[in-house]
């Protein structure tokens, strides 16, 4: 699943979009370079015809849902267009916005943690859902969560779920009010960005304690270390 984020410089957001008439800056999350579910994130969402930055809460479970249903950080793409998701689909498309997420290979105690990143240096877009506009003081009601495409393997390791990531323009059309929800299903499902467009190096062990921060933690290891 998609449960870990570099999100150390999301100021770079207001220039990708410096193509839009206004970025509204409304997020005081802290940049971290090791986001975890469970804290209040940076997303992107239209409002009022104006892109927004604004804070949401990294974990999901719709109201009313019954005990046996999890709250979760990701939705998966075969199932946003059905009862669970359906509603948020239509009306609560946003964007997550990260320099780059980490998967894990190899078996536990000793599994590899990688910085996965756009091989160009951009920023990803990564497709999401929330309950905008619920009041609730469980804030799973009223947060979000990562599309994932389970039909796909990870960068690295062929058996997690790879994220939706768009490119700037994709992700403003995908925020897009006017696109209905069997648009924007189809729009993950054929331009979602491909693992040739990405990169990826080992990191520090150290990433797998989201109480852990620092740069040192997104850096690549140099070769050898820890093999």
């Amino acid at each position: 699943m998609c449960d870990r984020l570099d999100q150390s410089d999301i100021d770079r957001v207001l220039s990708d979009f410096s193509w839009a008439k206004e970025v509204m800056r409304r997020s005081h999350a802290e940049p971290l370079f090791n986001a975890a579910p469970g804290t209040m994130r940076p997303i992107l969402r239209v409002d009022g015809g104006k892109i927004a930055l604004d804070d949401r809460w990294w974990m999901y479970k719709a109201p009313g849902s019954p005990s046996t249903v999890r709250q979760t950080p990701n939705a998966r793409l075969d199932k946003i267009a059905g009862r669970y998701w359906g509603r948020l689909l239509k009306a609560g498309r946003v964007i997550v916005p990260a320099n780059g997420r980490y998967e894990w290979t190899g078996e536990k105690p000793n599994k590899q943690p990688w910085h996965v990143h756009r091989a160009d240096g951009e920023l990803l877009y990564m497709a999401a859902l929330t309950a905008w506009g619920t009041s609730s003081e469980d804030k799973n009601a009223t947060g979000f969560a990562i599309v994932t495409d389970d039909d796909e393997g990870g960068m690295v390791d062929v058996h997690d779920r790879r994220p939706v990531i768009f490119t700037a323009s994709d992700a403003a059309t995908w925020m897009d009010p006017n696109l209905s929800g069997e648009q924007a299903a189809e729009l993950a499902r054929s331009v979602a960005l491909g693992p040739d467009k990405f990169a990826w190096y080992k990191v520090s062990t150290a990433v797998g304690n989201s109480r852990n921060q620092g740069p040192a933690l997104a850096a690549p290891l140099a070769p050898g270390l820890f093999d």
